[in-house]
Order: C-alpha cells, then structure tokens, then sequence
C-alpha cells in the first residue's frame, strides 16, 4: 500500500521555535547545576538555650561609714562686770548741741539781686507767620491774606515814589531790565531794620537801602500772641532805554 503524503504537513516549518526553546532551557537547567550549593548538616552548631539557668547579680557590699559628731562649742566666758564704788566720780561725757542759741549773733544774709530774664529775638518766616505786620493804612484788612497783598502794594508804591530812576541811566549800565533785591526786617517794635540790597551796581544798592530804610513804623508781626521779629524781601526792577 503506498502512503500518501498530507501536502500541507511541513516538518521543517517549527524547527526554529523548537531549537531556541531547547536551547533555553539547557541554559536554565546549567545555570541551576552551577549556583545548586550543599550543606554538611553535621557541622552546622544552632547551639541550645537553656532558659533554666537563672542569672545571679553580685551585688557588692558597701560599709556605711560612722562620722563622729563634731564636739560642742566651748561655753562662753562669762561677761566682766566692773563694780564702781559710790564714792568714786565717774566721768560724764558732754555731748554739745548744735543749735544756735538767741544770744549768739545772726549772720545777715546780703538780698539777691533778680536777674531779668533776656526776651529772645525770635524770628517768623512772613509767609507762615500767624499775624503779618500791618502797614500803615492797611488796619482796616480783617484776615492774613489780604494785609499781606496790601502791605506790598504799599511798599512798591512807595519805593517807586522814592527811588531815583535817574540814576541807572547816569551810571552807564547796559540797555535792558535789571533787578535789585532788597531784604529787611520788621522787628518787634515795628521798626524796619537790617536793610540789605544786591544790584548791578554799588550805588544802585545805597540808594535802594536809603529809600527802604525810610519805611514807615508798622504795627509788629505776632506769633502765639507775642511781637516776633519778621524777615521780608521784595524785587525792584527796572529798564534802562537808549
């Protein structure tokens, strides 16, 4: 009988799969035969503990010492007494008082002289002080402000009423504006004093000092109620034409 041969059966399709599973495997079983390790049993001492034995603690003997008490203090010699006879004097000690008596003389005391007490010059800036110094003619302003603007309308009128504009064309000074500054001071009384100028020229600044000068009294500058010393400064300016 002759065999037939299946068509699809193919030995030799699986032969890799085969080969690379057996050759794992020989490698799993060589690694195991390699590390495999045995133990002599006989040689092996786990020792046996013997929890009958009771430990016994040696405790030392320790001897209290005995301190003697320290001996008492010897007693205390008795106090010497000195027996004075009656008929002998016993001195007295005289103890002299420190008062004065009415008899001995009263020295006089010379009577102080007081030391008036010198009123510092204190001085307030015009812009912050409480009450400006009144020009003339300006009384009848009731607030700060307002005697303020008329004290120096007041001024600048009559600085300009005083001032000889003739004298910047004498001197020969330049065409233009020019400015000179003047600084002075109402003090306590109302008086304008302290007068000072810087111009272009050295006559030009005697003559603004001379003019300022000549302010009239003011009522003084208060601050807290009492008369104050007030600095004030102002511009004059001027042309001087061909």
């Amino acid at each position: 009988m002759e065999l037939k041969k299946n068509p699809k059966a193919n030995v030799g399709r699986n032969s890799t799969l085969y080969f690379l599973i057996g050759l794992a495997l020989m490698l799993f079983l060589t690694n195991y035969a390699i590390n495999y390790k045995t133990y002599d049993k006989s040689a092996i001492d786990i020792g046996v503990l013997n929890l009958d034995d009771e430990l016994e603690e040696e405790i030392p003997i320790t001897e209290q010492l005995q301190t003697p008490p320290p001996p008492p203090p010897p007693p205390a010699a008795p106090e010497v007494i000195e027996v004075v006879e009656d008929e002998e004097e016993v001195e007295e000690t005289v103890i002299e008082s420190t008062e004065t008596s009415q008899e001995e003389e009263i020295v006089e005391v010379e009577e102080i002289e007081e030391i008036e007490e010198v009123e510092e010059d204190i001085e307030v800036p015009f812009a912050v002080i409480e009450n400006v110094p009144v020009f003339p003619g300006c009384e009848g302003e009731t607030n700060n402000n307002a005697r303020k603007k008329c004290m120096s309308e007041k001024i600048a009128r009559f600085v300009n009423k005083k001032f000889n504009t003739d004298l910047a064309q004498d001197l020969g000074l330049k065409t233009g504006k020019h400015r000179i500054s003047i600084q002075f001071k109402v003090d306590k009384s109302g008086q304008v004093v302290g007068v000072r100028a810087r111009a272009p020229h050295p006559r030009l600044e005697a003559e603004a000092v001379k003019v300022v000068s000549q302010l009239p009294k003011m009522k003084p500058g208060m601050q807290r109620g009492k008369a104050v010393t007030v600095p004030y400064g102002f511009p004059i300016s001027f042309m001087v034409q061909d």
